[in-house]
């Protein structure tokens, strides 16, 4: 897997490494099936926001250490707390939610990488947040949540249905099927499904074809994207002409068209 030439982050629960335009943020508690509590959540944002801040960065690849993408919450961890439980929840919970908007706010697009299994709040909740999800055909996706006495987090609530459909989204939470690669891509619960040893370059075409496009058109295409899927179609309107007409100023945008023009690869400078 893409780790970089420059490593930013190198130990702890989450790591990050960045390389020609790429940062990789890379889950990293393999032992708890990259399980999902308060203090990986933590450094899960903090990790976050140090991609927000570096202008270096064109594109982000989510992924997981270990053999699974990751199992949801941290069972262990949640089951240790007894009576005190409920008001741990609500703080995981909460930076759950932090996280998965972190991810939707980045200005760049966030390419996620899953193998293995995707599962719970987390797994449902960092892949319905990300722009471009890729995964190997032996992955296979589960809500999760109602099977423990619990109800989906990590904003799935908002956006599976909006990515998958009502109907769909309503069995897979009440139901807790297993959805195999297959399936995720037919119903658009991912965006490609690919043989798992081509996993890897498959994301890393993705994460480069990205990382040279033109940032600002990038960066206001996600935008708009994700503010159409909470706000109706009327409402969508100003803002797309809006950024349109504050595109077409940019170096890049001449630059795109000019490369159109004279049939050759536009060179993207952010400008």
């Amino acid at each position: 897997m893409f780790q970089g030439d420059e490593t930013l982050v190198g130990e702890g629960p989450i790591l990050l490494t960045y390389g020609s335009g790429i940062a990789n943020i890379q889950l990293n508690s393999p032992s708890t099936g990259n399980g999902f509590d308060v203090p990986l959540m933590k450094v899960f944002h903090d990790v976050i926001m140090q991609v927000h801040g570096d202008n270096r960065v064109r594109a982000v690849i989510l992924s997981g250490n270990g053999k699974i993408f990751t199992g949801g919450g941290n069972v262990k961890d949640f089951a240790s707390k007894g009576e005190e439980l409920p008001h741990y929840l609500r703080m995981a919970t909460s930076y759950l939610q932090i996280c998965v908007a972190a991810l939707v706010n980045l200005e760049v697009p966030v390419v996620t990488r899953v193998h293995g299994f995707a599962a719970g709040g987390a797994g449902m909740g960092l892949v319905c947040s990300s722009d471009i999800v890729v995964c190997g055909d032996s992955t296979r996706f589960m809500a999760g949540a109602t099977r423990v006495g619990m109800a989906p987090d990590g904003g799935a609530t908002a956006t599976l249905s909006k990515i998958i459909g009502f109907r769909r989204a309503m069995d897979l939470v009440l139901t807790n099927r297993i959805v195999d690669a297959a399936e995720a891509e037919r119903i658009g619960l991912v965006t490609k499904t690919v043989p798992d040893s081509e996993l890897d370059d498959v994301v890393l075409d993705y994460a480069r074809m990205l990382a040279a496009g033109a940032p600002k058109a990038l960066s206001a295409a996600k935008r708009l994207m994700w503010n159409g899927l909470s706000r109706g179609f009327e409402a969508a309107l100003p803002d797309e002409a809006r950024e349109t007409a504050a595109l077409s100023g940019t170096q890049d945008s001449m630059e795109g068209l000019s490369a159109v023009i004279e049939k050759r690869a536009p060179k993207f400078r952010n400008a």
